[in-house]
C-alpha cells in the first residue's frame, strides 16, 4: 500500500490543551490555517485530564470555571477557523527540510510538511498509564482499550473496568445498561473520586446492575482476564474488552530526541516571538522556559498571541501585517463569523 503524501501546512500545533487551543485562535486571525495533533484522543489535555471538574478562578473576565468549561469555550472560541485536529497521535519525528519547512510524523504513520510549528506541549505528551501485564499490549484498540471516548462500541458486551479514580467510575457507570455485564476493578475498597459517584457506584452494585471486584489485573489473552485477589489468590473470567483507566502521565517522550536545546525538560525561547534556537519551531505554555516564567494559563495565552505574529512572518515573508481589532476589524469579524461573508 503506498504511503499517505503530507499534509502541508502553514502550521502544525502540537498540543491540544487551552494554549494551544488559543494558539489555533490567535493564528486564524492573522489567516493562517492550522493542524493540531494531540497524544490524547480529546482536546484539553492537562486541564480536562487533571482539572476537568475542578474549580479554576484565575481565568481573565470569567469569576469561575471548570477545566472541561474552559476548553469547551475555547473549542467554540476557534470553531471558525475550523482547524483540523488529529487526536490520539503523537508526534514521533522533527526534521528540517531544505526548502525550510518542518517534516513530522506521528506514531500513526501521518505526516505533515508545516512552514511552521508551535509546540504547546505542557509537560510533555499525556498517555494513559499503561497495564502492567506481559503482551498485553497486542490486544490494544481490539480487547483492550485506555480511556475511550466512543462507549457504544461495548452494547452488549461483557465488560472489565480497571480503575477507581473518576473516569474509571464515569465509565463503569456509563456502561450499566448498555453493556451486558459490567465489572469495575480496582486494587482496593477505596476510591479516588468525587464522593457522588462513588456514592452512585455502590448503589449500583447494591442493586446488582454492576459488579465490584477487589484485586489486580494479572493476565489476559483476549477473551480471559485473570485477577488476583488480596488473598493472592488468582480467578480467571471470560471477558469481550478490557477497559483501563489508570490515569495518566507526562511524558517528554520524543521531544527530547528533536535536537532542539532544553533545559531541564524545557525548551528556551525568546520573548518576542517565544522561538525556539530552531528557525520555525515555537514553544509556548508550560513546555517552554525563559527568564521570568510562570506556569500560568493566562501566560500561555500571551504567549501564544506572540508566536502567532512570529509565525506570521514566516508565513507571509515580506507581507506588513497590521494589528487589528476584533471590536472594529470589518475582516476579523468576517473571519469570526459575525459578519459578512469571507470576501479577497
Amino acid at each position: 500500500m503506498p504511503a499517505r503524501p503530507p499534509i502541508e501546512t502553514d502550521a502544525l500545533i502540537i498540543g491540544a490543551g487551552p494554549v494551544g487551543l488559543f494558539q489555533a485562535f490567535q493564528l486564524g486571525l492573522l489567516e493562517i490555517p492550522c493542524h493540531i495533533v494531540d497524544a490524547l484522543p480529546h482536546a484539553g489535555g492537562q486541564c480536562v485530564e487533571l482539572y476537568g471538574d475542578k474549580p479554576l478562578y484565575d481565568i481573565p473576565g470569567t469569576p469561575a470555571t471548570t477545566g472541561r468549561g474552559l476548553v469547551d469555550a475555547l473549542l467554540l472560541q476557534v470553531a471558525p477557523f475550523k482547524p483540523e485536529m488529529h487526536l490520539g497521535e503523537r508526534v514521533e519525528t522533527l526534521a528540517r527540510e531544505p526548502d525550510g519547512r518542518w517534516r513530522l510524523s506521528t506514531d500513526h504513520a501521518t505526516e505533515f510538511l508545516a512552514k511552521t510549528v508551535i509546540i504547546a506541549a505542557g509537560v510533555g505528551a499525556f498517555v494513559p498509564r499503561r497495564v502492567a501485564i506481559e503482551g498485553i499490549e497486542a490486544f490494544e484498540g481490539s480487547k483492550l482499550f485506555y480511556h475511550p471516548d466512543d462507549l457504544d462500541r461495548f452494547a452488549g458486551r461483557t465488560v472489565v473496568v480497571n480503575g477507581g479514580d473518576d473516569s474509571a467510575l464515569d465509565t463503569a457507570l456509563a456502561l450499566v445498561g448498555q453493556a451486558a455485564h459490567v465489572t469495575l476493578l480496582h486494587r482496593r475498597d477505596g476510591f479516588q473520586a468525587d464522593a457522588a459517584k462513588v456514592a452512585a457506584l455502590r448503589a449500583q452494585v447494591a442493586d446488582g446492575a454492576l459488579d465490584f471486584v477487589v484485586g489486580q489485573p494479572s493476565g489476559f489473552d483476549g477473551s480471559e482476564l485473570e485477577v488476583t485477589l488480596p488473598d493472592t489468590r488468582i480467578v480467571s473470567r471470560p471477558i469481550d474488552a478490557f477497559i483501563a483507566c489508570l490515569g495518566i502521565s507526562p511524558r517528554l517522550g520524543p521531544i527530547a530526541d528533536w535536537g532542539l536545546e532544553l533545559e531541564r525538560k524545557q525548551v528556551p525561547v525568546d520573548t518576542e516571538k517565544f522561538e525556539t534556537r530552531a528557525p520555525g519551531v515555537f514553544a509556548v505554555g508550560d513546555i517552554n522556559t525563559y527568564p521570568g516564567k510562570r506556569k500560568l494559563i493566562v501566560c500561555g495565552f500571551h504567549e501564544a498571541t506572540l508566536a502567532a505574529w512570529g509565525a506570521a512572518a514566516l508565513v507571509f515573508p515580506g507581507k506588513a501585517i497590521h494589528l487589528q481589532y476584533t471590536t472594529t476589524s470589518t475582516r476579523l469579524h468576517q473571519l469570526l463569523g459575525v459578519g459578512g461573508p469571507v470576501g479577497g
